[in-house]
């Protein structure tokens, strides 16, 4: 199981949104790559990073921020938020990304990301973003007609790396995840299942640990992190106490 804090960058800014809405941010940090090594120092072991700005603009745009957060810690780090093509993906991949986040671009162009991910097995993940049921596609701004066990069924066997589901509902206000639509996601499909949107404390991090959720690869946490809510110690303690 391993938790994924988060860094959404919006203008350079390390920033929180609710239910990704651009309108609604709260800065957190005006240093991503100094919040990136305080959660390095606090033990994490894997970064999760959102290019907002590029995902409402289809290009990176926050790729100077990254690059320093790259620049500054040694753990591995995903990235999605306006990757849309095969250069795209390449580049970042060549600047020290583990592995890149394809949203939008898994239901405008599905054959692009099955492309990416036989180049590049195990460094691509598909991120679903669903609401009310439905596929939210260019930063959440539009909703598509594909469910999310639909979307993720037709990269099952493309060499994808992870499926990362986040409940839009929930981001941002610390409601708790919504493990019983993330769990059915997982058990309907072979692919390792990210839990993401509204981690709120650590109560959240026992139930990802239960026997239910065995198939859960792990879950994304921000806004608790922030506001305190959820101790990174206490956490990864939690975390590291399971059979290996």
């Amino acid at each position: 199981m391993i938790l994924f804090p988060a860094i959404d960058l919006k203008e350079g800014k390390c920033v929180r949104l609710q239910q990704g809405d651009m309108a609604r941010a709260t800065i957190f940090n005006h240093d991503p790559a100094q919040q990136a090594a305080a959660f390095e120092a606090q033990g994490f072991r894997y970064l999760h990073i959102v290019d907002l700005d590029g995902a409402f603009a289809g290009k990176p745009v926050n790729a100077g921020a990254v690059e320093r957060i790259l620049e500054t810690v040694a753990m591995p780090v995903q990235l999605g938020g306006g990757i849309r093509d095969l250069a795209g993906v390449e580049a970042w991949l060549a600047k020290g990304i583990t592995r890149v986040i394809l949203g939008t671009a898994a239901v405008r162009d599905p054959a692009f990301v099955r492309q990416a991910a036989r180049l590049y097995p195990g460094r691509v993940a598909v991120g679903l973003d669903a609401k009310d049921g439905r596929v939210a596609v260019e930063g959440w701004a539009e909703t598509s007609e594909l469910t999310a066990l639909e979307l993720a069924r037709r990269f099952e066997d493309a060499g994808v790396a992870a499926i990362i589901y986040t409940d839009i509902a929930r981001d941002g206000l610390l409601k708790g995840l919504n493990l019983e639509a993330t769990i059915a996601l997982a058990d309907a499909i072979s692919l390792p299942v990210i839990a993401s949107g509204g981690l709120a404390s650590i109560e959240d991090v026992k139930a990802l640990l239960e026997p239910r959720a065995k198939k859960l690869e792990g879950a994304i946490t921000g806004r608790a992190l922030y506001d305190g809510r959820l101790d990174p110690h206490a956490a990864l303690a939690l975390v590291a106490g399971l059979p290996a």
